[in-house]
């Protein structure tokens, strides 16, 4: 289950990463965005936090995207 855990931050990480670039946005642009705090959207890009749901949600509505999207 640990291993399954890790394998969707990294790919939550790596796609907030790839639509975050797509709009030309920088992390600090992105967590204005979010209404969150540059850090946490590097820790999330590194796959270093266990995101909340609502985190989630925040942060595809910040790149236009569902949160499904950033989970593929």
């Amino acid at each position: 289950l640990r291993r399954m855990a890790d394998a969707y931050r990294k790919i939550l990480g790596q796609n907030v990463r790839k639509f975050r670039h797509k709009l030309g946005l920088s992390q600090e642009a992105l967590a204005e965005r979010a209404d969150m705090h540059w850090t946490f959207i590097s820790g999330v890009e590194r796959a270093k936090h266990n995101i909340s749901l609502d985190s989630l949600a925040r942060i595809a509505k910040a790149l236009g995207r569902r949160p499904y999207e950033l989970l593929k």
